[in-house]
């Protein structure tokens, strides 16, 4: 398979006085999934058009397999994009609007059958996609991606109007499709999907990047040395993780958060003191709550409490 890397370097742009990316730069690497966040209005549906060419930035580039996309010969067969499900001929079966983009790109007819079978649509086919719903219209736009059976994947928010079934299908698939080499980027707002599914994460807020780490990297970051505490005695307990040099917080009844304090000193001191506790636990950060932590100030439309 030929490169796969997506790179994204330094891109700027401004509408008017505007600015919607300010030096975003990142990169979605080969037999990795990479996750693509931020807030609405952060710069993600910008910087995927201008690695399309669809937009031109004022600075920086952007490049598939190295180089820019507009340059390459067969697009499809370099990267393969989802940006709007709906952007098909209504009146148009499944297969014919397949049919179209492969003649445009001189995809055989036969590949075509080959990826409607991938992403499940065998039996719809040949259905105007008018009539299809909004889970088997990204079904259509993740085939036609596939068509060129590119070493990149670049997708927008793909799990929009999926049922469940279709959610665990498609994490499972995308997951195939990194374990075969390519460099799938994807852009989510389902932050439970992304974390179980994706290697690395690239969070974004005003045009710039948060965030590019490994999802564990950065799970395990903000997860720090706080442990979770369960006991049937909070007072007292507080008080003497306190005495030996921990900072307790209350998260709910019977539950007590300790940092400052290895899970082992915490068992010392309690065992000490005679205090009962029923669970002990690390505690592990969720992919949302570092997307929030990193975001807060960042996001551009924000309801009043």
């Amino acid at each position: 398979m030929t490169d796969a890397t997506i790179e994204v370097v330094e891109l700027r742009k401004r509408y008017g006085a505007t600015p919607a990316l300010d030096g975003m730069t990142f990169m979605a690497r080969p037999g990795r999934v990479t996750g693509f966040i931020g807030p609405n209005g952060a710069g993600k549906s910008t910087t995927m058009r201008i690695v399309l060419g669809l937009h031109t930035a004022d600075a920086g580039h952007a490049l598939v397999g190295g180089r820019p996309y507009p340059s390459l010969r067969s697009p499809l067969r370099a990267l393969g994009t989802l940006l709007d499900a709906s952007a098909l001929h209504p009146a148009r079966t499944g297969r014919n609007h397949l049919l179209w983009l492969a003649q445009s790109q001189g995809i055989s007819a036969g590949r075509i059958d080959e990826v409607i079978e991938l992403v499940g649509l065998a039996g719809a086919s040949r259905r105007p996609a008018g009539g299809y719903s909004l889970g088997m219209r990204q079904r259509l736009g993740i085939a036609a991606a596939l068509l060129g059976d590119p070493p990149a994947i670049m997708l927008d928010e793909p799990f929009n109007g999926m049922d469940p079934e279709g959610i665990v299908w498609l994490r499972g698939f995308l997951r195939a499709l990194a374990g075969q080499g390519r460099a799938v980027l994807v852009s989510s707002h389902l932050m439970s999907e992304l974390q179980d599914m994706a290697d690395d994460v690239v969070v974004v807020g005003r045009g710039r990047v948060l965030a590019d780490s490994s999802v564990a990297e950065l799970i395990a970051a903000l997860s720090g040395d706080r442990v979770l505490l369960r006991t049937s005695m909070p007072q007292p307990t507080a008080a003497a993780l306190s005495t030996a040099g921990g900072q307790v917080l209350h998260t709910e009844t019977g539950v007590l958060a300790v940092e400052g304090l290895l899970a082992e000193q915490i068992v010392a001191v309690l065992t000490a003191a005679g205090l009962p506790f029923s669970e002990l636990t690390p505690h592990r950060a969720t992919l949302e709550e570092a997307y929030l932590a990193l975001t807060g100030d960042a996001v551009e439309y924000r309801a009043v409490s």
